[in-house]
């Protein structure tokens, strides 16, 4: 039986099972499905997750699905290299926990997302109950998200992104883009600040000690 989640002929297909729904898309690609309105249940969307195992699926605060290719094999090595400074800094600090990018929470607004990179203090994320840690969507907003621009990601979009973590109680957030070698940072009053070519990039007061080497990212 092929799998439910496949690539042919450099399209990506993402289905809805529940419907016996399909779309093609060509890579690379930013896809919205919109769902009129229709309110999916954690259940549900994690059957479309299962179904769909080779895409990044994220839904907005209007509950429609927001598609992205998996990431390219260059994006990942960058991904990787963010999330290993971010896990030994973090280990050391010991005042929060790290995700990387399979993480997906739940906003505030209602919205699904899987930040590149993520870190949320423990008094706040232990706080949550052992069930409500191990389901798939986590209703937590973290207090720091990376998003990493790769070359299918639109900026205009990544910008979006930002704006919505920080509108849902996220204090800090770096929007990193290799392709214009810029690191936007989103901060928890509104602030944000564009950082061309940087060497690093400090976790200021939220991630106090944590400076990101981008030397590897760049």
């Amino acid at each position: 039986m092929p799998s439910v989640a496949e690539t042919t002929l450099g399209k990506q297909i993402f289905r809805m099972p529940q419907d016996d729904f399909t779309l093609e898309f060509p890579e690379p690609f930013f896809y919205v499905v919109k769902t009129l309105g229709r309110k999916f249940t954690d259940q549900e969307l994690l059957a479309i997750d299962a179904a769909n195992e080779d895409l990044r699926i994220e839904t907005n605060a209007d509950g429609d699905f927001e598609i992205m290719p998996p990431p390219f094999p260059e994006t990942s090595r960058k991904n990787m290299a963010i999330d290993a400074q971010l896990w030994i800094w973090a280990n050391k600090d010991e005042q929060g926990v790290c995700f990387e990018s399979s993480a997906k929470f739940t906003l505030p607004n209602g919205a699904k997302r899987m930040p590149d990179a993520a870190w949320i203090l423990k008094d706040r994320y232990f706080a949550l109950s052992e069930k409500e840690r191990s389901e798939r969507f986590a209703r937590i907003a973290p207090d720091f998200v990376v998003e990493l621009r790769s070359k299918s990601d639109r900026l205009p979009i990544l910008k979006k992104k930002m704006k919505e973590y920080i509108e849902n109680g996220v204090r800090l957030g770096w929007l990193i883009d290799p392709l214009d070698k810029k690191v936007h940072t989103y901060r928890g009053d509104g602030q944000i600040e564009i950082l061309e070519n940087p060497v690093r990039v400090s976790g200021e007061k939220v991630l106090p000690g944590f400076k990101l080497d981008l030397s590897d990212i760049f």
